[in-house]
């Protein structure tokens, strides 16, 4: 079996790809459902964030064509499209991508510390929808052990930043003083909390927070000494806002240019800045054409990122390596279970052959034969039947100069010439 990585991110797709292939919510129970169905996969998990959509599965052969051509059919893309931004790990390069997912070390703000804890839900939901067996679960706990020592280990998680921060930064570089300003959050999720905590330390004059749900947008605009409203009160709260950051999971675009061009008239054309951090997309690319509107994608935060990326290299090295021995850790021990899962089909297969030969043994003493006979039956029959499959393989591997089998099986030899501990073979 195969562990395999596919996806696309940040790096191999546009905006428009990267949201026309992210799972919503409650698209994620009937994706792991259709996933386990495919006969080549065995175990799956979905990772779907703004910068990146991911399926970790335990496959067979075919595997990946088999899954590349799920992931079209299910956003209803051509697999063409999906070809040319999706990549593809396998084994040890599959568990280092997502042990250097889990790190930060390959989101588009380098240790942003949000994609552990999208890691962990993607995990959880796997778990809920039986999308896990063994080799998942064990990869995503060891994925766990090693991303917190990454960052109690180094200094990637110092400082943290992330893509609610380069928003919040970039807005800074236009707004001089942001104690004058008015702030428009729509979501209310973790990204607007970082984008909420951010704009707060930075001295925003006020924050208004839009959510569906007036609950949610209540709580969290009460931590902040906030406004709460729904989304249905965006209109008038757009004509008092300087400043627009969107992150929602909505399907659907909630700003449309209409909307934009009613709230400019009212503003007498006093310019607003936006950023829309989610995908799917909440404000419309066409408002980005109004002349009084700047409007930003993940995309344009690349800047930003870049000054953030450098401060942080050193610790990024440090990671890299900490990942390294992780992966290290992760393939010894999936080898050691390989082993053990050899060693019981060994004996299983010992034991049959045994339990034949006694069961025909104890038939010959039943009827008679001589005790002697039978004995040296019994164990000349036994050695030849153990030993003609591995003696077929020997002269086999020796006539193809497969000299790794022919010394695998010296050392097999000399270990079974050495007096053995009973008690410790017993055990065994």
């Amino acid at each position: 079996m195969t562990l395999l990585a596919l996806g696309i991110n940040h790096k191999t797709a546009a905006i428009d790809v990267r949201e026309q292939v992210a799972f919503t919510p409650s698209q994620l129970e009937t994706a792991l459902v259709e996933l386990k169905r495919l006969p080549e996969v065995l175990e799956a998990a979905v990772l779907s964030t703004c910068n990146r959509t991911e399926l970790y599965c335990i496959t067979g052969a075919a595997g990946e064509r088999a899954i590349l051509d799920w992931l079209g059919r299910f956003h209803d893309l051509p697999i063409e499209q999906l070809t040319q931004c999706a990549y593809h790990y396998l084994d040890e390069a599959a568990a280092r991508h997502l042990m250097r997912v889990a790190s930060g070390l390959d989101s588009m703000v380098l240790g942003e510390p949000q994609i552990l804890g999208q890691i962990k839900d993607a995990y959880q939901q796997a778990r809920t929808h039986q999308g896990l067996g063994g080799e998942l679960e064990r990869l995503f706990q060891h994925t766990f052990a090693v991303a917190k020592q990454v960052r109690t280990e180094t200094g990637i998680g110092e400082n943290p930043v992330s893509v609610a921060y380069a928003a919040v930064s970039l807005a800074s570089r236009i707004f001089d003083d942001f104690s004058r300003s008015r702030a428009l959050l729509i979501g209310a999720g973790e990204t607007v909390e970082l984008v909420a905590r951010h704009l707060r330390e930075s001295g925003i004059r006020e924050l208004i927070v839009a959510n569906r749900t007036r609950e949610r947008a209540e709580r969290l605009a009460g931590e902040f000494a906030g406004e709460a409203i729904t989304l249905s009160e965006i209109p008038e709260a757009l004509a008092r806002a300087d400043i627009v950051i969107a992150s929602t999971a909505s399907p659907l675009p909630i700003l449309g240019k209409g909307m934009v061009e009613g709230a400019l008239k009212v503003r007498r054309h006093r310019p607003i800045f936006m950023v829309d951090i989610a995908v799917p997309r909440d404000i419309e690319p066409q408002v980005g054409e109004l002349a009084d509107v700047f409007l930003y994608t993940v995309d344009d935060l690349q800047e930003v990122i870049e000054e953030n990326r450098r401060h942080r290299q050193v610790a990024a090295n440090q990671a890299e390596a900490l990942i390294a021995q992780g992966v290290g850790h992760w393939q010894h021990e999936r080898r050691v279970r390989g082993a053990g899962d050899l060693i019981r089909r060994y004996r299983e297969q010992g034991e049959a052959l045994r339990d034949a030969a006694e069961a025909q043994a104890m038939a010959q003493l039943a009827r008679g034969e001589d005790p002697e006979k039978v004995i040296r039956r019994l164990t000349q029959q036994l050695t030849n039947k153990l030993l003609h499959g591995p003696t077929l393989r020997l002269r086999e591997a020796s006539g193809l100069e497969r000299h790794d089998i022919i010394e695998a099986g010296e050392t097999l030899l000399l270990d079974s010439t050495m007096p053995q501990d009973n008690n410790r073979e017993q055990e065994a």
